[in-house]
């Protein structure tokens, strides 16, 4: 199958509707009933400004955050529509992908 992998970018200390953003995220594509999302935690980066970001062992506010989801075009096109709809801005990596599965397993709910 064919369709994109999305990548948001965010941090540990942006909220939304009383939510860390990451959370918030992969809240929505499972209600949305997207194929999964994947929070990951970053040790140190840094953004357009310059400004690093980066866990520190007191202080995790400023932690980098990932969601990467896995999407059909249909379900890429109602994420973006609905995110369009929402009070916020966020940088994202769009990339075509194929994806599918592989297995004797391809049909139950594995985790991968």
């Amino acid at each position: 199958m064919h369709g994109y992998q999305v990548t948001f970018f965010t941090q540990q200390n942006r909220r939304y509707q009383g939510k860390m953003l990451a959370d918030w995220l992969v809240a929505l594509a499972k209600e949305m009933h997207l194929r999964g999302a994947t929070l990951v935690s970053g040790i140190e980066g840094f953004g357009h400004t310059g400004k690093l970001h980066s866990y520190h062992f007191f202080e995790l506010a400023d932690q980098p955050m990932e969601v990467s989801l896995v999407l059909s075009e249909e379900e890429c096109t109602r994420l973006f529509e609905r995110l369009q709809q929402e009070d916020f801005a966020l940088f994202y990596v769009k990339t075509p992908v194929e994806f599918g599965t592989l297995g004797k397993q391809a049909g139950a709910d594995t985790a991968c």
